[in-house]
């Protein structure tokens, strides 16, 4: 029974960074963002203003990425009978993986740093 369970886990987390990265590609200004330094993947599984100065044009984009996220995890989290906080953890180790070079993830103490 529990090797079902990781064998339904394994998929939907799969499921999940196809669900990150199609995320990322509904809106051009997010990698724009992401590029430039003025965002990146936050050790929480969500991604996060760099300059807490943002426009409010980024810190909406922000905020919508967040919440599609998190209904998604939310979802994984009730289809596997585990924590949302256990799915926003691998969803940052793969979210960590698709980043690209040069651009800002946050460490385990919480600094921005970029990604070699």
């Amino acid at each position: 029974m529990r090797e079902n369970t990781c064998i339904k886990f394994i998929t939907r987390t799969t499921a999940l960074a196809l669900f990150l990265l199609a995320s990322l590609a509904f809106a051009q200004s997010l990698d724009d963002a992401k590029a430039s330094g003025q965002i990146g993947e936050k050790n929480d599984g969500y991604i996060g203003l760099v300059q807490p100065d943002a426009p409010q044009a980024l810190v909406d984009l922000v905020a919508e990425v967040n919440r599609q996220r998190r209904e998604r995890y939310q979802q994984i989290a009730r289809d596997n009978n585990i924590s949302v906080n256990e799915v926003a953890q691998l969803a940052y180790a793969r979210a960590v993986e698709a980043t690209r070079s040069g651009h800002l993830v946050e460490d385990a103490n919480g600094r921005w740093v970029r990604k070699p």
